[in-house]
């Protein structure tokens, strides 16, 4: 039985912050998309209350196995209808403060899931 795994190359959260987050070395301070896969890229919404199902389409599109909603400061949940998209294409959804969606990122991808982590950052917030 092989006790340790093997090492996996994903970007990881290095640290995050009020209104932040850095991967590799680049402090990001807008709503981004970071997925297992290496993908990264700016999630085109900076306040909860601007969520439209479009958002969640496109998290659709990536064909994860669970997507993490990184809701900001506290934790919120979006309207099912939102996330509908999801949930068609049986991809799991789970929502928490941002802080927590960084750390729960870090510890699927760094198990080998297939997972996308997409957290809001309100510039208001800062």
């Amino acid at each position: 039985m092989k006790i340790h795994p093997d090492v996996i190359n994903v970007p990881f959260i290095s640290s995050y912050g009020k209104g932040w987050v850095q991967v590799a070395n680049e402090q990001l301070t807008r709503s981004v998309v970071i997925t297992s896969d290496g993908q990264q890229f700016e999630w085109p919404c900076a306040r909860f209350e601007d969520l439209t199902a479009a958002h969640f389409e496109l998290l659709a599109q990536l064909q994860t196995e669970l997507v993490i909603f990184g809701s900001g400061e506290r934790l919120r949940f979006p309207a099912a209808s939102l996330t509908r998209a999801l949930i068609e294409r049986q991809i799991g959804i789970e929502s928490m403060d941002t802080q927590a969606a960084c750390r729960t990122y870090n510890i699927l991808a760094g198990e080998g899931r297939h997972v996308a982590v997409a957290l809001l950052m309100d510039p208001s917030s800062v």
